[in-house]
């Protein structure tokens, strides 16, 4: 029994994408749909390779780093691509933070001006 196969049309609406985004993933080598004259199909694999490439991206990821990532099992394998996961998201989880930080301080600038500014006002 053959594998289901996805058009570029159901591929963009099963995983939210625009066309635009899909042809870009495609451009830059993320995924390699069949091709059958213009026409696109996305396999299982593909369809794999879309959710840890939409995952990535929600945990901040730059493209450039997953396709690193999806290489990697490519041509080690499961060990070395989990490995090179684990130092990936140490990586991001350091970035995430220090945003976090510069976020919180810019929040509490925010806050403290606002206060001042509506304390200001209170006087007139």
């Amino acid at each position: 029994m053959t594998e289901p196969r996805l058009t570029f049309k159901e591929m963009c609406a099963k995983f939210e994408v625009t066309p635009r985004t899909l042809r870009y993933y495609e451009y830059i080598e993320l995924l390699q749909p069949e091709r059958d004259g213009r026409a696109r199909y996305y396999g299982p694999r593909e369809s794999a390779r879309m959710k840890l490439i939409l995952r990535g991206r929600k945990f901040g990821f730059q493209l450039e780093d997953i396709r690193q990532w999806l290489l990697i099992y490519e041509n080690e394998g499961t060990a070395a691509q989990m490995s090179a996961w684990v130092d990936l998201a140490d990586g991001q989880l350091r970035e995430l933070a220090e945003q976090r930080a510069q976020l919180d301080e810019a929040m509490q600038e925010l806050r403290d001006l606002r206060e001042e500014v509506a304390g200001e006002i209170n006087k007139t």
